[in-house]
């Protein structure tokens, strides 16, 4: 745990949790700043387990977006009641070998077989871990529900993991805390102490009696009064997502499916950009400096090559005009073998028993007189061209004993014009 002179000044970000309730969805938005967080908005998604999940998933994208959010992957909580939070002992115990040793121990951690538990943990301290085990068939139904909903979710976590982040992040705990927290199932309890640094358990008991029993488990004094935590569940989840760097990462979701939405990592990108920001600083106050230097050198060089750069000005325009007359005389030369190729081609395209008895060139336009057999499907083979586009016949096809009189302009496809480069 970072000490709260610089970890308060890291808890920047905007965060959604996310509070499953028994029938309803509980959304909260959060701003934290070094100051503390604000809450932008909090929303209630009724009946979301029998409502289909497009709708649900709508009004909470609709919601999410309305609060600048919805880039924001949410840290939801699942029901206390379908989670063991255990806080179990690990003393002497590296962190090199705590998984393994969290593991050996997980058979007694819980009812469930071994492919029927999804496992998180997160040390707590020096000593002592924090484990959470839910059920794989009630976990797959969420992962199933926040996925048809389009719910972005960075961690499925439970209120003791938030609720321990979240009065941490800008402020140092009291050294014993003891609250209440009514949910839709029971009474839940959430407390620490240096006996048990985490204690989570849910009640079907009268508060008094409630708080009570944890005040025993913890060994704190039993006049010990509840205090309130001043945050909701799903607003503490919303810390958690702000600043998930700050945060236990008790996380049952499995890597693989985690969608990150947190702000730190800009962080070496700002940093880059506040180095890159002095150069440019630095360059543009020394920039007038070169700037004189250099055009005071390069106005005595003029002096010098004055003479000399009016004769290579006079030379271009010299070669310039060259160019042009050479691009004019190549562009005439063209000319007579594009004619001559216009002929060859419609040399093949009449053929015998067909023949031309006109044949008239232009720039433009070329027209042609003769006779053939059929002269309707002519403007289709003359438009096929690739000299030649929109033939028409310029008077009415004449008919002859056994032939057909036809006349027909066709416009000429002009060949692109040579543009004189300077090297």
């Amino acid at each position: 745990m970072l000490p709260l002179s610089l970890r308060k000044w890291l808890a920047f970000g905007r965060g959604v949790g996310i509070e499953i309730g028994q029938e309803n969805l509980t959304v909260s938005v959060v701003r934290m700043r070094p100051s503390g967080a604000t809450v932008l908005g909090a929303e209630t998604i009724e009946k979301f387990r029998s409502r289909p999940a497009a709708e649900w998933g709508r009004q909470y994208t609709d919601f999410v977006r309305k609060h600048g959010a919805a880039h924001v992957a949410a840290v939801v909580l699942v029901p206390r009641q379908e989670v063991i939070v255990r806080t179990v002992p690990f003393p002497g115990v590296k962190d090199a070998d705590l998984a393994a040793a969290v593991n050996y121990q997980l058979d007694t951690l819980h009812p469930y077989d071994e492919d029927d538990a999804v496992l998180t943990w997160a040390r707590l301290n020096a000593v002592h871990v924090l484990i959470g085990v839910i059920r794989r068939q009630v976990f797959d139904q969420y992962l199933a529900l926040f996925a048809e909903g389009g719910v972005k979710v960075a961690s499925f976590t439970f209120s003791a993991a938030a609720i321990r982040s979240a009065i941490r992040l800008v402020n140092d705990p009291p050294p014993a805390l003891l609250s209440g927290l009514p949910t839709a199932d029971g009474f839940e309890v959430y407390g620490e102490s240096e006996a048990k640094p985490v204690y989570s358990a849910v009640f079907d008991m009268a508060p008094e009696r409630a708080l009570a029993f944890a005040a025993a488990e913890l060994r704190l004094p039993a006049e010990t009064a509840s205090s309130a935590l001043g945050i909701g569940l799903s607003q503490a989840a919303a810390m958690a997502s702000a600043c998930p760097g700050l945060s236990l990462d008790a996380n049952l979701l499995p890597e693989a499916q985690r969608r990150a939405s947190s702000k730190l990592r800009y962080i070496p990108t700002a940093v880059l950009s506040v180095v890159l920001a002095g150069l440019c600083t630095v360059i543009a106050l020394h920039k007038p400096y070169d700037e004189r230097v250099y055009r005071e050198a390069l106005e005595a060089e003029l002096k010098t090559t004055e003479p000399l750069s009016s004769r290579i000005g006079n030379l271009d325009k010299n070669i310039d005009k060259t160019r042009k007359r050479l691009a004019q005389l190549d562009d005439f030369r063209k000319r007579t073998a594009a004619d001559l190729d216009l002929v060859l081609e419609l040399t093949s395209t009449f053929q015998p028993p067909a023949f031309l008895s006109a044949l008239d060139l232009t720039r433009d336009n070329v027209t042609v007189t003769g006779e053939i057999e059929q002269a309707a499907p002519l403007l289709r083979v003359l438009d096929g061209s690739p000299r030649l586009a929109g033939s028409e016949f310029i008077t009415p096809i004449g008919r002859l004993a056994a032939s057909e009189v036809f006349r027909i302009r066709s416009q000429r496809e002009t060949p692109p014009a040579v543009v004189a480069v300077k090297p």
